[in-house]
Protein backbone atom coordinates (compact mmCIF):
# COMPACT_ATOMS: atom_id res chain seq x y z
CA UNK A 1 0.00 0.00 0.00
CA UNK A 2 1.35 3.67 -0.68
CA UNK A 3 1.17 6.53 0.85
CA UNK A 4 -1.12 8.18 -0.82
CA UNK A 5 -3.73 5.22 0.14
CA UNK A 6 -2.63 5.32 3.68
CA UNK A 7 -2.84 8.23 4.41
CA UNK A 8 -4.88 9.73 7.11
CA UNK A 9 -5.92 13.38 8.26
CA UNK A 10 -2.97 14.72 10.43
CA UNK A 11 -4.14 15.74 13.75
CA UNK A 12 -3.18 19.56 13.95
CA UNK A 13 -4.66 20.36 10.57
CA UNK A 14 -8.43 21.13 10.26
CA UNK A 15 -10.91 19.58 7.39
CA UNK A 16 -11.34 23.13 6.37
CA UNK A 17 -7.53 24.00 5.92
CA UNK A 18 -7.76 20.35 3.44
CA UNK A 19 -10.30 21.26 1.81
CA UNK A 20 -8.93 24.97 0.92
CA UNK A 21 -5.64 23.17 -0.53
CA UNK A 22 -7.84 20.51 -2.23
CA UNK A 23 -9.51 22.97 -3.88
CA UNK A 24 -6.74 24.77 -5.10
CA UNK A 25 -5.23 21.72 -6.88
CA UNK A 26 -8.24 20.75 -7.90
CA UNK A 27 -9.41 23.83 -9.66
CA UNK A 28 -6.18 25.54 -11.05
CA UNK A 29 -4.21 23.59 -13.55
CA UNK A 30 -0.83 25.06 -13.43
CA UNK A 31 0.49 25.06 -10.30
CA UNK A 32 3.82 25.63 -9.20
CA UNK A 33 5.10 23.62 -6.29
CA UNK A 34 8.32 25.82 -4.56
CA UNK A 35 9.90 23.96 -2.05
CA UNK A 36 12.47 24.09 0.65
CA UNK A 37 14.54 22.22 3.44
CA UNK A 38 11.82 21.63 5.44
CA UNK A 39 10.66 18.94 2.88
CA UNK A 40 13.56 17.18 3.74
CA UNK A 41 13.74 16.37 7.43
CA UNK A 42 11.71 14.02 7.31
CA UNK A 43 14.34 12.20 4.96
CA UNK A 44 16.90 13.15 8.10
CA UNK A 45 18.35 16.08 6.39
CA UNK A 46 18.74 18.41 8.99
CA UNK A 47 16.67 22.00 8.00
CA UNK A 48 18.38 25.55 8.39
CA UNK A 49 15.91 27.79 10.36
CA UNK A 50 13.39 27.13 13.52
CA UNK A 51 9.77 28.13 13.33
CA UNK A 52 10.23 31.91 14.14
CA UNK A 53 12.49 31.74 10.61
CA UNK A 54 16.09 32.59 12.68
CA UNK A 55 18.69 30.71 11.15
CA UNK A 56 20.79 27.87 13.54
CA UNK A 57 23.96 28.13 13.93
CA UNK A 58 26.86 29.81 12.36
CA UNK A 59 26.65 30.79 8.31
CA UNK A 60 27.53 28.68 5.97
CA UNK A 61 30.95 29.49 3.71
CA UNK A 62 31.11 32.29 1.15
CA UNK A 63 31.57 31.64 -2.53
CA UNK A 64 33.90 34.38 -2.26
CA UNK A 65 35.66 32.96 0.42
CA UNK A 66 35.76 29.53 -0.79
CA UNK A 67 37.44 30.78 -4.28
CA UNK A 68 40.15 33.02 -2.52
CA UNK A 69 41.79 30.87 0.37
CA UNK A 70 42.60 27.54 0.58
CA UNK A 71 42.35 27.32 4.21
CA UNK A 72 38.52 27.50 3.60
CA UNK A 73 38.61 25.11 1.00
CA UNK A 74 40.06 23.31 3.13
CA UNK A 75 37.22 23.90 6.08
CA UNK A 76 34.44 23.10 3.51
CA UNK A 77 35.26 19.96 2.03
CA UNK A 78 36.57 18.23 5.22
CA UNK A 79 33.13 19.19 6.54
CA UNK A 80 31.53 17.99 3.70
CA UNK A 81 33.18 14.72 3.89
CA UNK A 82 31.55 14.31 6.83
CA UNK A 83 28.41 15.48 6.57
CA UNK A 84 27.58 14.33 2.76
CA UNK A 85 27.35 10.51 3.45
CA UNK A 86 24.08 11.85 5.45
CA UNK A 87 22.43 13.48 2.61
CA UNK A 88 23.69 10.67 0.01
CA UNK A 89 21.64 8.07 1.61
CA UNK A 90 18.72 10.34 2.44
CA UNK A 91 15.59 8.72 0.88
CA UNK A 92 12.45 10.40 -0.44
CA UNK A 93 9.80 10.61 2.58
CA UNK A 94 6.02 10.69 1.95
CA UNK A 95 5.75 14.45 1.39
CA UNK A 96 8.36 13.90 -1.99
CA UNK A 97 6.06 11.07 -3.16
CA UNK A 98 2.72 13.26 -3.17
CA UNK A 99 4.43 15.57 -5.25
CA UNK A 100 5.08 13.15 -8.00
CA UNK A 101 1.86 11.45 -7.57
CA UNK A 102 0.27 14.97 -8.14
CA UNK A 103 2.16 16.04 -11.07
CA UNK A 104 1.90 12.61 -12.94
CA UNK A 105 -2.02 12.96 -12.35
CA UNK A 106 -1.90 16.73 -13.77
CA UNK A 107 -2.22 18.83 -10.76
CA UNK A 108 0.95 20.16 -10.71
CA UNK A 109 2.99 21.89 -13.95
CA UNK A 110 6.05 22.22 -12.55
CA UNK A 111 8.58 21.90 -9.03
CA UNK A 112 10.62 24.80 -8.09
CA UNK A 113 13.45 23.74 -5.31
CA UNK A 114 15.89 25.09 -3.19
CA UNK A 115 16.99 22.07 -1.89
CA UNK A 116 20.23 20.28 -3.30
CA UNK A 117 19.31 16.89 -2.34
CA UNK A 118 17.98 15.83 -5.15
CA UNK A 119 14.88 13.54 -3.40
CA UNK A 120 12.32 15.59 -5.81
CA UNK A 121 13.90 13.38 -8.95
CA UNK A 122 14.23 10.03 -7.00
CA UNK A 123 10.83 10.21 -6.23
CA UNK A 124 9.93 10.46 -9.67
CA UNK A 125 9.12 14.20 -10.47
CA UNK A 126 10.07 15.44 -13.84
CA UNK A 127 11.54 18.42 -14.89
CA UNK A 128 12.71 20.37 -11.42
CA UNK A 129 13.74 23.47 -11.53
CA UNK A 130 16.76 23.24 -9.02
CA UNK A 131 17.39 26.84 -8.30
CA UNK A 132 20.55 26.16 -6.15
CA UNK A 133 22.10 23.48 -7.77
CA UNK A 134 22.58 19.87 -7.18
CA UNK A 135 25.20 18.79 -4.28
CA UNK A 136 25.56 15.13 -6.11
CA UNK A 137 27.72 17.08 -8.84
CA UNK A 138 30.98 18.77 -8.76
CA UNK A 139 32.60 21.01 -11.26
CA UNK A 140 36.06 21.89 -11.86
CA UNK A 141 36.18 26.02 -12.27
CA UNK A 142 39.34 25.92 -15.10
CA UNK A 143 38.27 23.66 -17.31
CA UNK A 144 34.64 22.76 -16.53
CA UNK A 145 34.81 18.92 -16.13
CA UNK A 146 32.06 17.52 -14.51
CA UNK A 147 32.70 15.19 -11.18
CA UNK A 148 30.11 12.90 -9.31
CA UNK A 149 30.21 13.81 -5.82
CA UNK A 150 31.06 10.30 -4.95
CA UNK A 151 33.93 9.98 -6.88
CA UNK A 152 35.18 12.54 -4.62
CA UNK A 153 33.99 11.32 -1.39
CA UNK A 154 36.69 8.63 -2.13
CA UNK A 155 39.63 10.67 -2.97
CA UNK A 156 38.51 12.75 0.54
CA UNK A 157 38.69 9.76 2.45
CA UNK A 158 41.85 7.85 0.95
CA UNK A 159 43.74 11.11 1.66
CA UNK A 160 42.56 11.79 5.21
CA UNK A 161 41.82 8.85 6.67
CA UNK A 162 42.22 9.74 10.02
CA UNK A 163 39.49 12.79 10.05
CA UNK A 164 37.59 10.82 8.21
CA UNK A 165 36.26 8.39 11.06
CA UNK A 166 35.99 11.31 13.18
CA UNK A 167 32.07 11.35 14.40
CA UNK A 168 30.49 15.14 14.37
CA UNK A 169 27.02 16.66 14.28
CA UNK A 170 25.94 16.81 11.10
CA UNK A 171 24.35 19.95 9.90
CA UNK A 172 22.00 21.15 6.63
CA UNK A 173 23.48 20.26 2.74
CA UNK A 174 25.96 17.80 3.56
CA UNK A 175 27.82 19.79 6.07
CA UNK A 176 29.00 18.64 9.78
CA UNK A 177 30.05 20.55 12.57
CA UNK A 178 34.05 20.43 13.02
CA UNK A 179 36.03 22.03 15.66
CA UNK A 180 38.58 24.57 14.27
CA UNK A 181 41.84 23.81 13.37
CA UNK A 182 40.69 19.94 12.95
CA UNK A 183 41.59 20.49 8.69
CA UNK A 184 44.44 22.09 9.32
CA UNK A 185 46.28 19.83 7.54
CA UNK A 186 43.08 18.76 5.29
CA UNK A 187 43.72 17.38 1.32
CA UNK A 188 41.87 19.35 -0.97
CA UNK A 189 40.70 17.40 -4.11
CA UNK A 190 41.64 18.71 -7.19
CA UNK A 191 40.50 18.35 -10.91
CA UNK A 192 42.34 15.16 -12.19
CA UNK A 193 42.35 16.47 -15.90
CA UNK A 194 43.77 20.24 -15.47
CA UNK A 195 44.68 20.39 -11.68
CA UNK A 196 42.11 23.18 -11.42
CA UNK A 197 39.98 24.55 -8.33
CA UNK A 198 36.72 22.14 -7.87
CA UNK A 199 33.44 23.46 -6.14
CA UNK A 200 30.45 21.73 -5.82
CA UNK A 201 28.06 22.59 -8.36
CA UNK A 202 26.00 24.39 -5.98
CA UNK A 203 24.69 27.98 -5.29
CA UNK A 204 26.89 29.33 -2.26
CA UNK A 205 25.80 31.92 -0.01
CA UNK A 206 26.59 35.79 -0.90
CA UNK A 207 26.65 33.91 -4.92
CA UNK A 208 23.70 34.58 -7.60
CA UNK A 209 21.59 31.78 -9.30
CA UNK A 210 22.58 31.75 -12.70
CA UNK A 211 20.99 33.80 -15.05
CA UNK A 212 19.46 30.69 -17.83
CA UNK A 213 18.32 28.67 -14.45
CA UNK A 214 16.25 32.05 -12.84
CA UNK A 215 15.03 32.73 -16.22
CA UNK A 216 13.58 29.28 -15.88
CA UNK A 217 12.01 30.01 -12.57
CA UNK A 218 10.60 33.20 -13.69
CA UNK A 219 8.70 31.72 -16.45
CA UNK A 220 7.88 28.92 -14.59
CA UNK A 221 6.51 31.48 -12.37
CA UNK A 222 4.91 33.52 -15.18
CA UNK A 223 2.86 30.64 -16.57
CA UNK A 224 1.76 28.91 -13.54
CA UNK A 225 -1.81 30.20 -11.83
CA UNK A 226 -1.22 29.98 -8.59
CA UNK A 227 1.58 28.50 -6.52
CA UNK A 228 1.84 26.60 -2.94
CA UNK A 229 4.82 26.62 -0.89
CA UNK A 230 6.17 23.62 0.65
CA UNK A 231 8.47 23.61 3.51
CA UNK A 232 10.33 26.79 3.42
CA UNK A 233 10.16 30.03 5.15
CA UNK A 234 11.10 32.29 2.35
CA UNK A 235 13.85 33.98 4.00
CA UNK A 236 16.16 34.01 1.21
CA UNK A 237 15.12 36.14 -1.68
CA UNK A 238 16.14 33.60 -4.51
CA UNK A 239 12.67 31.88 -3.71
CA UNK A 240 10.82 34.64 -1.81
CA UNK A 241 10.87 36.45 -5.11
CA UNK A 242 9.21 33.71 -6.99
CA UNK A 243 6.18 33.71 -4.55
CA UNK A 244 6.30 37.69 -4.43
CA UNK A 245 5.97 37.52 -8.97
CA UNK A 246 2.83 35.21 -8.26
CA UNK A 247 1.70 36.89 -5.84
CA UNK A 248 1.65 40.43 -7.69
CA UNK A 249 0.32 38.65 -10.66
CA UNK A 250 -2.87 38.49 -8.81
CA UNK A 251 -2.74 34.68 -8.65
CA UNK A 252 -3.25 32.74 -5.34
CA UNK A 253 -0.12 31.68 -3.42
CA UNK A 254 -0.67 28.94 -0.40
CA UNK A 255 2.09 28.06 2.10
CA UNK A 256 2.63 24.68 3.89
CA UNK A 257 5.08 25.44 6.76
CA UNK A 258 5.21 24.86 10.23
CA UNK A 259 7.07 28.27 11.25
CA UNK A 260 6.61 31.90 9.77
CA UNK A 261 7.20 32.62 6.39
CA UNK A 262 8.65 35.58 4.41
CA UNK A 263 5.97 35.74 2.49
CA UNK A 264 3.02 35.12 5.30
CA UNK A 265 1.20 38.98 3.92
CA UNK A 266 1.10 37.72 0.69
CA UNK A 267 -0.56 33.87 1.30
CA UNK A 268 -3.76 33.40 0.50
CA UNK A 269 -3.92 30.84 3.10
CA UNK A 270 -1.00 28.77 5.15
CA UNK A 271 -0.90 25.26 6.72
CA UNK A 272 1.24 25.38 9.93
CA UNK A 273 2.37 21.73 9.60
CA UNK A 274 4.45 18.86 8.37
CA UNK A 275 4.89 18.15 4.72
CA UNK A 276 4.82 14.63 5.22
CA UNK A 277 1.93 14.95 7.21
CA UNK A 278 -0.11 16.90 4.97
CA UNK A 279 1.12 16.05 1.80
CA UNK A 280 -0.13 12.89 1.40
CA UNK A 281 -3.47 13.18 2.33
CA UNK A 282 -4.29 15.92 0.23
CA UNK A 283 -2.88 14.00 -2.44
CA UNK A 284 -5.41 10.84 -1.72
CA UNK A 285 -8.51 13.48 -1.53
CA UNK A 286 -7.11 15.34 -4.71
CA UNK A 287 -6.77 11.79 -6.62
CA UNK A 288 -10.10 10.48 -5.38
CA UNK A 289 -11.86 13.59 -6.17
CA UNK A 290 -13.33 14.53 -2.60
CA UNK A 291 -13.12 17.15 -0.17
CA UNK A 292 -11.50 16.55 3.31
Amino acid sequence: MNDIQQASAPADVSPAQLDALVHLLQTHKKVLVLTGAGISTASGIPDYRDDDGVRRGRLPIQGTEFRASEAARQRYWARSMLGWPRLAGARPNAAHRAIAQLQSAGHVSAVLTQNVDGLHQEAGTRGVIELHGSIHAVRCLSCGTCYDRAQIQNELEQFNPVLARAEVEILPDGDAQLEPEADAHFHVPSCSRCSGMLQPDVVFFGDGVPPARSAEAGQAAQACDAMLVVGSSLMVLSGFRFARMVAEAGKPVAAINRGVTRADPLLTFKIAASAESVLPRVASLVLGGKSA
